[in-house]
């Protein structure tokens, strides 16, 4: 994205159409094709920062083959992060402080993904209020090339053509 181009392009949002006879029509039939703008702002990269206070840790003798030492000691690790409810068990490793750092980044992931995921839906749900359906009734902006006018729908302003297309509008 541009340094302006938010401030630019900010009324844009919606239907446009070109209405247009081209060159190569022997009827003289009027073309007409649609595009729908959207202007949505970049999306940043989710941080994960887990507070001590969200966290429950817990352990437990960990499952399976293992002899004696996994039998005794309680190397598993579960975290469970309260706002979320997201749990984690972790028992890859005889070391408890292992299990319980790896536990940690299983938990930042699975959060990252909550939020990439959160941030996606809520930029969908904005480019779908702006650009609406893409039918005609949506539209923002009709650009009339025969006419050398273009006409905004939404404030009811009028441009020449020509000096709308050297944007100067």
């Amino acid at each position: 994205m541009g340094r302006r181009a938010a401030e630019l392009f900010r009324h844009e949002a919606g239907g446009h159409r070109w209405q247009r006879v081209p060159p190569n029509d022997k009827r003289g039939r009027v073309h007409t094709s649609t595009i729908t703008v959207a202007v949505l702002p970049e999306p940043s990269a989710a941080q994960v920062i887990i507070a001590d206070k969200d966290l429950v840790e817990s352990t437990c003798r960990g499952t399976g083959s293992g002899g004696q030492k996994r039998n005794k000691t309680e190397s598993t690790v579960l975290l469970k992060h309260l706002p979320t409810g997201i749990q984690v068990r972790c028992e890859t490793d005889r070391s408890q402080t292992y299990n319980r750092e790896m536990a940690l980044l299983m938990l930042r992931a699975r959060l990252h993904e909550l939020e990439t995921r959160r941030l996606q839906e809520e930029r969908a749900a904005h480019r779908r209020h702006q650009v609406g359906s893409g039918m005609r009734g949506d539209k923002r902006r009709t650009i009339r090339c025969q006419e050398g006018v273009v006409v905004d729908h939404v404030t009811g302003r009028r441009w020449d053509l020509k000096r709308y297309l050297r944007g100067q509008w």
